[in-house]
């Protein structure tokens, strides 16, 4: 007679966390020189789970790609010439989420960059904070389907309480929109006048691939 032990809940969840970061993180064998698939996606909505899955794929990946070039390649023992990293796709299709979540991953792929390239592709619908992580791919690297959506829209917030909190709250929430203007200005094309000209509007702005490019949000059309 086999006795199995029943699985705990936290086991559970770590299994079920293991599945979730697999579908997030696809790549070969780190052992082979040239992995033939290096991808972050993100297919869903920006919650705390996908934030962190998307964060912690965009670490392994960068550590994974690391390739060590010696002043001789036949001498392992030799002095490292340089460090390379192999570039990161990341897969972006989504209605948005997280503000606070978005400036996390917008962070990460910000460190990240500097010395591994991020290759970012919209498909489907690129909407609110999407927006901003599509962008936030290498210059020159960001594509767009032809039938991706893209959609822009103020920062949104809703409190309730003493008129004190919802003061602080108040400004937590500008601090945020500033925060968020500043980055998609860095990151693209719009400037300051033409973002508060489509803010103002108050309505969820939409664009076609041909205009993200044209506002420098996305590079190529695939």
């Amino acid at each position: 007679m086999v006795i199995t032990k029943s699985k705990t809940k936290k086991e559970e969840k770590e299994e079920q966390n293991e599945e979730d970061l697999t579908s997030y993180l696809i790549l070969n064998s780190p052992s082979n020189d040239s992995p033939k698939i290096r991808m972050v996606g993100l297919f869903e909505s920006l919650n705390e789970e996908r934030v962190a899955d998307v964060c912690t794929a965009f670490l392994a990946l960068r550590e994974l790609g690391k390739q060590e070039v010696y002043e001789d390649p036949e001498d392992p023992r030799s002095p490292i010439k340089e460090i390379t990293y192999q570039p990161i796709d990341f897969y972006i299709s989504t209605p948005g989420g997280m503000a606070s979540g978005m400036f996390a991953v917008y962070d990460m792929m910000r460190m990240i960059r500097k010395d591994c390239e991020i290759h970012t592709y919209g498909f489907g619908r690129v909407m609110s904070a999407g927006v901003l992580l599509l962008a936030a791919g290498t210059k020159g690297k960001r594509k767009i389907g032809k039938n991706c959506r893209v959609m822009l829209h103020a920062v949104a917030g809703g409190n309730y309480g003493a008129i004190h909190n919802l003061e602080n709250e108040r400004e937590e929430i500008r601090w945020i929109q500033k925060q968020h203007t500043e980055a998609l200005i860095k990151e693209t094309k719009l400037t300051k006048r033409n973002l508060k000209k489509m803010l103002d509007k108050k309505v969820d702005v939409y664009l076609n691939p041909e205009q993200a490019i044209e506002y420098g949000i996305a590079d190529e059309i695939i």
